[in-house]
Protein backbone atom coordinates (compact mmCIF):
# COMPACT_ATOMS: atom_id res chain seq x y z
CA UNK A 1 0.00 0.00 0.00
CA UNK A 2 1.67 3.62 -0.92
CA UNK A 3 2.00 5.53 2.12
CA UNK A 4 2.56 8.76 0.21
CA UNK A 5 0.65 11.91 1.82
CA UNK A 6 1.67 15.62 1.74
CA UNK A 7 4.86 15.33 3.00
CA UNK A 8 5.94 14.59 -0.59
CA UNK A 9 4.48 17.41 -2.25
CA UNK A 10 7.47 18.34 -4.86
CA UNK A 11 6.08 22.01 -4.95
CA UNK A 12 6.10 22.36 -0.76
CA UNK A 13 8.52 24.91 0.29
CA UNK A 14 10.28 25.80 3.23
CA UNK A 15 11.11 29.27 5.15
CA UNK A 16 14.38 27.65 5.79
CA UNK A 17 15.27 29.52 1.67
CA UNK A 18 17.93 26.98 1.68
CA UNK A 19 15.98 24.44 1.49
CA UNK A 20 14.05 25.30 -1.71
CA UNK A 21 17.36 25.39 -3.85
CA UNK A 22 16.92 22.76 -6.66
CA UNK A 23 20.25 20.89 -6.13
CA UNK A 24 19.79 20.75 -2.21
CA UNK A 25 19.93 17.26 -0.67
CA UNK A 26 17.85 18.39 2.00
CA UNK A 27 14.30 19.58 0.97
CA UNK A 28 11.88 19.90 2.92
CA UNK A 29 10.23 16.57 1.19
CA UNK A 30 13.63 14.89 3.27
CA UNK A 31 13.91 15.37 6.98
CA UNK A 32 16.99 13.32 8.11
CA UNK A 33 18.07 12.27 11.06
CA UNK A 34 21.41 12.58 12.92
CA UNK A 35 23.48 13.43 15.56
CA UNK A 36 25.48 16.62 16.32
CA UNK A 37 27.33 19.05 18.59
CA UNK A 38 28.50 22.72 17.66
CA UNK A 39 31.70 22.33 16.63
CA UNK A 40 34.61 23.03 18.89
CA UNK A 41 32.32 22.31 21.64
CA UNK A 42 32.24 19.48 24.47
CA UNK A 43 28.27 19.40 24.86
CA UNK A 44 26.05 16.48 24.59
CA UNK A 45 25.57 15.22 21.11
CA UNK A 46 21.83 16.19 20.04
CA UNK A 47 19.18 14.61 17.59
CA UNK A 48 18.71 17.14 14.50
CA UNK A 49 16.82 17.09 11.65
CA UNK A 50 18.61 18.21 8.49
CA UNK A 51 16.91 21.25 6.23
CA UNK A 52 18.77 22.92 3.84
CA UNK A 53 22.01 24.01 4.90
CA UNK A 54 20.72 24.22 9.02
CA UNK A 55 20.10 21.60 10.74
CA UNK A 56 16.99 22.17 13.25
CA UNK A 57 17.73 21.22 17.11
CA UNK A 58 15.10 19.11 18.52
CA UNK A 59 16.07 19.84 21.83
CA UNK A 60 15.75 23.31 21.30
CA UNK A 61 12.82 22.64 18.81
CA UNK A 62 10.76 20.45 21.68
CA UNK A 63 10.93 23.62 24.19
CA UNK A 64 10.41 26.27 22.51
CA UNK A 65 8.16 25.01 19.23
CA UNK A 66 4.25 24.64 19.37
CA UNK A 67 3.89 20.80 19.55
CA UNK A 68 0.52 18.34 20.40
CA UNK A 69 0.39 16.45 23.66
CA UNK A 70 1.35 13.13 21.33
CA UNK A 71 4.05 15.50 19.19
CA UNK A 72 5.70 16.78 22.75
CA UNK A 73 5.71 12.90 23.72
CA UNK A 74 7.29 11.81 20.37
CA UNK A 75 10.07 14.65 20.49
CA UNK A 76 10.94 13.61 24.07
CA UNK A 77 13.66 10.82 23.61
CA UNK A 78 14.85 13.27 20.59
CA UNK A 79 15.11 16.26 22.89
CA UNK A 80 17.54 14.30 25.06
CA UNK A 81 19.57 12.92 22.21
CA UNK A 82 17.99 9.64 22.27
CA UNK A 83 17.58 8.34 18.41
CA UNK A 84 17.25 4.71 19.39
CA UNK A 85 14.77 5.00 21.21
CA UNK A 86 12.24 6.74 19.17
CA UNK A 87 13.80 4.01 16.31
CA UNK A 88 11.49 1.91 18.86
CA UNK A 89 8.49 3.87 18.05
CA UNK A 90 5.88 2.15 15.53
CA UNK A 91 5.92 2.91 12.11
CA UNK A 92 2.81 4.84 12.46
CA UNK A 93 4.57 7.41 15.10
CA UNK A 94 6.91 8.24 13.39
CA UNK A 95 5.37 8.78 10.49
CA UNK A 96 3.41 11.20 12.33
CA UNK A 97 6.41 13.42 13.97
CA UNK A 98 7.77 13.43 10.44
CA UNK A 99 4.17 15.31 9.18
CA UNK A 100 4.61 17.72 12.34
CA UNK A 101 7.85 18.69 11.88
CA UNK A 102 7.34 19.39 7.88
CA UNK A 103 4.04 21.66 9.08
CA UNK A 104 6.46 23.78 11.71
CA UNK A 105 8.90 23.65 8.42
CA UNK A 106 6.74 24.20 5.67
CA UNK A 107 6.72 27.98 4.48
CA UNK A 108 4.17 30.02 5.72
CA UNK A 109 4.35 28.38 9.22
CA UNK A 110 3.30 30.00 12.49
CA UNK A 111 6.02 27.86 14.24
CA UNK A 112 8.55 29.87 12.01
CA UNK A 113 9.64 32.48 14.36
CA UNK A 114 9.58 30.23 17.76
CA UNK A 115 12.04 27.44 15.35
CA UNK A 116 14.42 30.00 13.89
CA UNK A 117 16.45 30.02 16.61
CA UNK A 118 16.75 26.64 16.90
CA UNK A 119 18.97 26.60 13.48
CA UNK A 120 22.14 26.05 13.33
CA UNK A 121 24.34 26.08 10.00
CA UNK A 122 25.78 22.46 9.15
CA UNK A 123 28.77 24.42 8.50
CA UNK A 124 29.36 24.87 12.51
CA UNK A 125 28.17 21.05 13.04
CA UNK A 126 30.29 18.31 14.31
CA UNK A 127 28.41 15.57 13.55
CA UNK A 128 28.77 12.01 14.72
CA UNK A 129 27.43 8.50 14.48
CA UNK A 130 23.95 9.01 14.00
CA UNK A 131 22.71 6.29 16.80
CA UNK A 132 24.14 3.22 18.73
CA UNK A 133 24.79 0.63 16.25
CA UNK A 134 24.36 -2.17 18.41
CA UNK A 135 24.99 -4.79 15.98
CA UNK A 136 26.25 -4.12 12.06
CA UNK A 137 25.66 -7.23 9.53
CA UNK A 138 27.03 -7.02 5.19
CA UNK A 139 25.05 -8.41 2.61
CA UNK A 140 25.97 -9.23 -0.83
CA UNK A 141 23.31 -8.59 -2.27
CA UNK A 142 24.71 -6.20 -5.43
CA UNK A 143 24.84 -9.38 -8.19
CA UNK A 144 27.31 -7.44 -10.66
CA UNK A 145 29.69 -7.01 -8.19
CA UNK A 146 29.18 -10.00 -7.16
CA UNK A 147 29.40 -11.26 -11.24
CA UNK A 148 32.39 -9.28 -12.01
CA UNK A 149 34.56 -10.48 -9.03
CA UNK A 150 34.03 -13.88 -9.05
CA UNK A 151 34.92 -13.97 -12.80
CA UNK A 152 38.19 -12.73 -11.34
CA UNK A 153 38.82 -16.12 -8.92
CA UNK A 154 36.67 -18.40 -11.18
CA UNK A 155 35.89 -17.39 -14.84
CA UNK A 156 33.97 -20.65 -15.22
CA UNK A 157 31.41 -20.32 -11.87
CA UNK A 158 31.56 -16.78 -10.93
CA UNK A 159 28.43 -17.20 -8.88
CA UNK A 160 28.10 -19.53 -6.26
CA UNK A 161 24.73 -22.05 -6.16
CA UNK A 162 23.42 -20.21 -3.21
CA UNK A 163 24.09 -17.05 -4.58
CA UNK A 164 20.03 -16.63 -6.51
CA UNK A 165 18.64 -18.41 -3.58
CA UNK A 166 19.71 -16.46 -0.29
CA UNK A 167 20.72 -13.48 0.72
CA UNK A 168 24.46 -13.98 1.33
CA UNK A 169 25.68 -12.25 4.43
CA UNK A 170 28.35 -12.02 7.25
CA UNK A 171 28.44 -10.62 10.71
CA UNK A 172 30.78 -7.26 10.67
CA UNK A 173 32.34 -5.40 13.66
CA UNK A 174 30.10 -1.89 14.78
CA UNK A 175 32.77 -0.96 16.92
CA UNK A 176 34.92 0.43 13.95
CA UNK A 177 31.67 2.17 11.83
CA UNK A 178 32.83 5.85 11.70
CA UNK A 179 31.02 8.94 10.50
CA UNK A 180 31.98 10.73 7.60
CA UNK A 181 35.09 12.89 7.67
CA UNK A 182 37.25 10.39 9.77
CA UNK A 183 40.22 9.54 8.10
CA UNK A 184 40.64 5.64 7.58
CA UNK A 185 44.46 4.17 8.92
CA UNK A 186 45.67 1.69 6.27
CA UNK A 187 45.36 -1.57 7.85
CA UNK A 188 48.14 -4.00 8.69
CA UNK A 189 47.74 -8.02 8.13
CA UNK A 190 49.05 -11.40 7.02
CA UNK A 191 50.07 -10.54 3.35
CA UNK A 192 50.81 -13.77 0.86
CA UNK A 193 52.67 -13.26 -2.25
CA UNK A 194 51.98 -15.33 -5.36
CA UNK A 195 54.68 -18.12 -5.14
CA UNK A 196 55.42 -17.70 -1.58
CA UNK A 197 56.11 -20.10 0.91
CA UNK A 198 54.99 -18.22 4.08
CA UNK A 199 53.34 -15.22 4.79
CA UNK A 200 54.27 -11.80 6.04
CA UNK A 201 52.74 -9.09 8.39
CA UNK A 202 52.90 -5.63 6.25
CA UNK A 203 50.25 -2.94 5.10
CA UNK A 204 47.79 -3.45 2.39
CA UNK A 205 48.80 -2.49 -0.68
CA UNK A 206 45.38 -3.37 -2.25
CA UNK A 207 43.20 -1.08 -0.06
CA UNK A 208 39.93 -0.60 -1.31
CA UNK A 209 36.07 0.96 -0.79
CA UNK A 210 32.89 -0.43 -1.63
CA UNK A 211 29.99 1.24 -2.49
CA UNK A 212 26.96 0.46 -0.37
CA UNK A 213 23.70 1.62 1.43
CA UNK A 214 23.25 1.00 4.65
CA UNK A 215 19.51 0.14 6.43
CA UNK A 216 18.87 1.01 9.87
CA UNK A 217 16.40 -1.15 11.73
CA UNK A 218 13.67 0.29 13.68
CA UNK A 219 11.40 -1.86 15.88
CA UNK A 220 13.23 -5.03 16.42
CA UNK A 221 11.86 -8.46 17.00
CA UNK A 222 12.32 -11.25 20.33
CA UNK A 223 14.95 -13.46 20.07
CA UNK A 224 13.16 -17.14 18.16
CA UNK A 225 10.66 -14.77 16.73
CA UNK A 226 11.43 -14.36 13.11
CA UNK A 227 10.12 -11.22 11.02
CA UNK A 228 8.00 -12.03 8.20
CA UNK A 229 7.79 -9.88 4.79
CA UNK A 230 4.31 -8.69 5.60
CA UNK A 231 6.03 -6.89 8.69
CA UNK A 232 9.42 -6.33 7.06
CA UNK A 233 8.60 -2.21 6.32
CA UNK A 234 7.53 -2.11 9.90
CA UNK A 235 10.94 -2.51 10.96
CA UNK A 236 13.13 -0.81 8.59
CA UNK A 237 14.02 3.23 9.65
CA UNK A 238 15.85 4.66 7.02
CA UNK A 239 18.87 4.42 5.18
CA UNK A 240 22.67 5.61 4.76
CA UNK A 241 25.70 6.23 2.72
CA UNK A 242 28.36 2.92 3.24
CA UNK A 243 31.53 2.25 2.68
CA UNK A 244 33.22 -1.27 3.21
CA UNK A 245 36.54 -0.41 3.16
CA UNK A 246 38.42 -3.21 2.04
CA UNK A 247 41.73 -4.73 1.79
CA UNK A 248 41.99 -6.74 -0.86
CA UNK A 249 45.27 -8.60 -0.60
CA UNK A 250 44.13 -9.63 2.87
CA UNK A 251 41.13 -11.08 2.35
CA UNK A 252 42.09 -12.76 -0.39
CA UNK A 253 44.39 -14.90 2.02
CA UNK A 254 42.15 -14.88 5.21
CA UNK A 255 38.78 -15.36 3.88
CA UNK A 256 38.66 -19.17 3.36
CA UNK A 257 37.00 -21.16 4.92
CA UNK A 258 35.14 -18.77 7.38
CA UNK A 259 34.88 -15.39 5.28
CA UNK A 260 35.70 -11.68 5.64
CA UNK A 261 37.53 -10.78 9.00
CA UNK A 262 40.52 -8.28 9.53
CA UNK A 263 40.12 -6.86 5.70
CA UNK A 264 37.20 -5.41 6.20
CA UNK A 265 37.27 -4.99 9.91
CA UNK A 266 39.41 -2.09 10.43
CA UNK A 267 36.62 0.85 8.99
CA UNK A 268 33.28 1.12 8.13
CA UNK A 269 32.36 4.90 6.94
CA UNK A 270 29.06 5.39 6.99
CA UNK A 271 27.33 9.18 6.26
CA UNK A 272 25.97 11.18 9.01
CA UNK A 273 22.19 11.50 8.25
CA UNK A 274 19.84 8.43 8.18
CA UNK A 275 16.90 9.12 5.18
CA UNK A 276 14.08 7.80 6.26
CA UNK A 277 12.04 5.24 4.75
CA UNK A 278 9.12 7.73 4.62
CA UNK A 279 11.10 10.56 2.99
CA UNK A 280 11.87 7.15 0.20
CA UNK A 281 8.35 6.73 -0.38
CA UNK A 282 8.27 8.52 -3.84
CA UNK A 283 10.91 5.83 -5.27
CA UNK A 284 9.70 2.69 -4.95
CA UNK A 285 10.01 0.37 -8.08
CA UNK A 286 8.66 -2.41 -8.67
CA UNK A 287 10.72 -5.72 -8.41
CA UNK A 288 11.35 -9.28 -9.23
CA UNK A 289 14.09 -12.11 -10.25
CA UNK A 290 14.93 -12.61 -13.92
CA UNK A 291 11.72 -15.09 -15.11
CA UNK A 292 14.97 -17.45 -15.97
CA UNK A 293 16.27 -17.38 -12.34
CA UNK A 294 15.03 -19.22 -9.25
CA UNK A 295 12.26 -17.23 -7.75
CA UNK A 296 12.12 -16.57 -4.02
CA UNK A 297 11.34 -18.99 -1.59
CA UNK A 298 8.05 -18.02 -0.32
CA UNK A 299 8.83 -16.65 3.41
CA UNK A 300 11.30 -14.05 1.25
CA UNK A 301 8.26 -13.31 -1.42
CA UNK A 302 5.21 -11.20 -1.29
CA UNK A 303 3.00 -9.69 -3.66
CA UNK A 304 3.83 -6.30 -2.20
CA UNK A 305 7.29 -6.65 -2.15
CA UNK A 306 6.61 -7.40 -6.42
CA UNK A 307 4.79 -4.24 -7.03
CA UNK A 308 7.33 -1.94 -4.95
CA UNK A 309 10.09 -3.50 -3.05
CA UNK A 310 12.85 -2.04 -4.72
CA UNK A 311 14.42 1.59 -4.60
CA UNK A 312 15.40 3.56 -7.30
CA UNK A 313 18.41 5.30 -5.78
CA UNK A 314 20.90 7.15 -7.90
CA UNK A 315 25.10 5.91 -6.20
CA UNK A 316 28.16 7.41 -7.08
CA UNK A 317 31.89 7.71 -5.90
CA UNK A 318 34.26 10.58 -6.24
CA UNK A 319 38.09 10.38 -5.60
CA UNK A 320 40.52 13.45 -4.69
CA UNK A 321 43.91 12.29 -4.43
CA UNK A 322 46.34 14.61 -1.80
CA UNK A 323 48.14 15.95 -5.29
CA UNK A 324 44.73 17.36 -6.69
CA UNK A 325 43.94 18.85 -3.04
CA UNK A 326 47.42 20.44 -3.26
CA UNK A 327 46.36 21.58 -6.70
CA UNK A 328 42.87 22.93 -5.94
CA UNK A 329 41.17 20.11 -7.77
CA UNK A 330 37.99 19.45 -7.35
CA UNK A 331 37.28 15.47 -7.03
CA UNK A 332 36.71 13.68 -9.89
CA UNK A 333 33.58 11.01 -10.12
CA UNK A 334 34.96 7.42 -11.09
CA UNK A 335 31.48 6.22 -11.34
CA UNK A 336 28.11 5.92 -11.00
CA UNK A 337 25.34 3.19 -10.53
CA UNK A 338 21.72 2.70 -9.49
CA UNK A 339 20.50 0.73 -6.61
CA UNK A 340 17.40 -0.76 -8.09
CA UNK A 341 19.98 -3.01 -9.71
CA UNK A 342 20.33 -5.12 -6.25
CA UNK A 343 19.55 -8.66 -6.43
CA UNK A 344 17.46 -8.72 -3.30
CA UNK A 345 15.56 -5.88 -1.67
CA UNK A 346 15.78 -4.29 1.70
CA UNK A 347 12.65 -6.20 3.57
CA UNK A 348 14.35 -9.62 1.71
CA UNK A 349 17.38 -8.47 3.60
CA UNK A 350 15.89 -7.61 7.01
CA UNK A 351 13.47 -10.73 6.89
CA UNK A 352 15.91 -13.34 6.12
CA UNK A 353 18.74 -11.92 9.68
CA UNK A 354 15.47 -12.68 11.45
CA UNK A 355 14.01 -15.70 9.78
CA UNK A 356 16.06 -18.02 12.01
CA UNK A 357 14.79 -15.95 15.38
CA UNK A 358 17.85 -14.14 14.98
CA UNK A 359 16.71 -10.77 16.81
CA UNK A 360 17.28 -7.85 15.50
CA UNK A 361 17.37 -4.72 17.51
CA UNK A 362 16.81 -0.21 17.65
CA UNK A 363 19.94 1.00 15.38
CA UNK A 364 21.47 -2.21 14.47
CA UNK A 365 22.53 -1.43 10.79
CA UNK A 366 22.53 -3.74 7.73
CA UNK A 367 24.97 -3.23 4.71
CA UNK A 368 23.17 -4.00 1.04
CA UNK A 369 26.75 -4.57 -0.14
CA UNK A 370 28.26 -2.93 -3.23
CA UNK A 371 26.06 -1.56 -5.44
CA UNK A 372 27.79 -1.64 -9.10
CA UNK A 373 25.60 -1.59 -12.10
CA UNK A 374 25.53 -3.91 -15.54
CA UNK A 375 28.23 -2.05 -16.80
CA UNK A 376 32.02 -2.28 -17.09
CA UNK A 377 31.89 1.71 -15.83
CA UNK A 378 29.62 0.73 -13.05
CA UNK A 379 31.42 -0.77 -10.55
CA UNK A 380 30.69 0.13 -7.09
CA UNK A 381 35.08 -0.93 -6.00
CA UNK A 382 38.66 -0.09 -7.56
CA UNK A 383 38.74 -3.80 -7.49
CA UNK A 384 36.43 -4.10 -10.68
CA UNK A 385 37.03 -0.51 -12.45
CA UNK A 386 40.86 -1.71 -12.40
CA UNK A 387 40.01 -4.92 -13.15
CA UNK A 388 41.78 -7.21 -10.19
CA UNK A 389 44.78 -4.24 -10.41
CA UNK A 390 45.37 -5.24 -13.74
CA UNK A 391 44.34 -1.77 -15.77
CA UNK A 392 44.88 1.67 -13.68
CA UNK A 393 41.98 4.00 -13.64
CA UNK A 394 43.54 7.41 -15.29
CA UNK A 395 42.45 10.30 -13.06
CA UNK A 396 42.20 14.31 -14.85
CA UNK A 397 45.69 15.46 -13.27
CA UNK A 398 47.67 12.29 -14.97
CA UNK A 399 47.48 10.20 -12.04
CA UNK A 400 46.36 6.67 -11.86
CA UNK A 401 45.12 4.52 -9.42
CA UNK A 402 44.44 0.55 -9.34
CA UNK A 403 43.82 0.72 -5.36
CA UNK A 404 43.81 3.77 -2.86
CA UNK A 405 47.06 5.20 -1.98
CA UNK A 406 47.40 7.32 1.44
CA UNK A 407 46.38 10.88 1.44
CA UNK A 408 43.38 9.37 -1.21
CA UNK A 409 39.63 10.94 -0.07
CA UNK A 410 37.15 8.87 -1.13
CA UNK A 411 33.29 10.35 -1.72
CA UNK A 412 30.46 8.42 -1.97
CA UNK A 413 26.90 10.54 -3.09
CA UNK A 414 23.55 9.11 -3.01
CA UNK A 415 20.22 10.32 -4.75
CA UNK A 416 16.91 9.97 -5.36
CA UNK A 417 15.15 11.41 -8.57
CA UNK A 418 11.68 10.96 -10.34
CA UNK A 419 9.85 12.58 -12.52
CA UNK A 420 6.77 14.11 -10.36
CA UNK A 421 8.91 13.73 -6.89
CA UNK A 422 11.17 16.54 -5.12
CA UNK A 423 14.79 15.33 -5.52
CA UNK A 424 16.37 14.18 -2.00
CA UNK A 425 20.11 13.58 -0.91
CA UNK A 426 22.21 11.63 1.59
CA UNK A 427 24.64 14.19 2.02
CA UNK A 428 28.26 13.14 1.39
CA UNK A 429 29.96 9.95 2.95
CA UNK A 430 33.92 10.74 3.03
CA UNK A 431 37.08 9.44 3.95
CA UNK A 432 40.81 9.99 4.09
CA UNK A 433 43.33 7.23 3.72
CA UNK A 434 46.08 7.85 6.41
CA UNK A 435 49.32 5.50 6.24
CA UNK A 436 49.69 2.00 8.62
CA UNK A 437 51.20 2.10 11.35
CA UNK A 438 54.90 -0.23 11.44
CA UNK A 439 54.03 -3.82 11.63
CA UNK A 440 54.82 -5.97 15.00
CA UNK A 441 58.41 -7.29 15.35
CA UNK A 442 58.69 -11.10 15.38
Amino acid sequence: MSQLDFTHDPAAQSWVVSANAAATDFPLQNLPYGLFRRAGSNEAARVGVAIGDQILDLQLAAAAGRWSSAEQVLLQALAHGDLNAFMAQSQARRRALRQALFLALQAGSKQEAALRPCLLAQAAAQMALPCRIGDYTDFYTGIHHATTVGKLFRPDNPLLPNYKWVPIGYHGRSSSIVVSGSTVRRPLGQLMAPGAEAPVQAASKRLDYELELGLFVAGGNALGEPIPMAEAEQHMFGVTLLNDWSARDMQGWEYQPLGPFLAKNFATTISPWIVTMEALEPFRTPFSHPPSDPQPLPYLDSPANRAAGGYEIELEVWLQTEAMRAQDLAPTRLMRSNFKHAYWTLAQMLTHHASNGCNLQPGDLLGTGTQSGPAAEEGGSLLELSNGGKQALSLPNGETRSFLQDGDTVILRGYAVKEGARRIGFGDCAGTITPAPRATAG
